[in-house]
């Protein structure tokens, strides 16, 4: 189980750094805005991974909120976007 945890953690590393990276250097805001929602999955995914491994769910509330505020943020950076655009009539 030992091995299994640390090819997941590794992989989650990976993933973390390119969505960090996409956050940095994104050009837009939607770019940076979909980083931010990657890298939140990611920490829900690490957080999962250890619920997993030590056979318990103190964390599933955390999980559920942070997924909560990732799609919040989401739905609202994309109005905010489409707002600014400008009307064609």
């Amino acid at each position: 189980m030992d091995i299994v945890l640390v090819i997941v953690g590794a992989i989650l590393t990976i993933a973390a750094a390119v969505a960090i990276f996409r956050i940095v250097k994104g050009p837009s805001i939607l770019d940076r805005v979909m980083g931010i929602d990657v890298l939140l999955a990611i920490v829900c995914a690490g957080i999962i991974a250890d619920m997993a491994v030590r056979k318990h769910q103190d964390n599933l509330t955390l999980v559920v909120i942070i997924s909560l505020v990732g799609f919040i943020g989401s739905v609202a950076v994309a109005r905010y976007v489409i707002d600014r655009r400008p009307h064609e009539h």
